[in-house]
């Protein structure tokens, strides 16, 4: 599984979400940030019409988009379900 985290640099609620992706990580999870600051993060965020941050997209191993957190992180135990 892969998961996209999308943050913004004045998003309060991004720090636990950067953590969790750093956590996934750590499980052998492939995790993705975009920064809205920068216009890369920007654009992959319009493309992938993301309104709001935290967003976290998890994308199966042919990059389908399996489910998806807008505005929210979701718990470790319901992202470890999806492993």
């Amino acid at each position: 599984m892969r998961i996209e985290i999308f943050i913004s640099p004045n998003c309060p609620h991004c720090p636990p979400a950067k953590k969790l992706g750093e956590r996934l990580k750590k499980e052998g999870w492939e995790v993705k940030y975009f920064n809205l600051g920068t216009p890369e993060g920007l654009a992959e965020a319009a493309y992938r019409d993301i309104l709001s941050t935290p967003s976290l997209i998890l994308r199966d191993e042919e990059g389908r988009e399996v489910k998806s957190w807008r505005g929210e992180v979701p718990s470790w135990e319901e992202l470890r379900k999806w492993k």
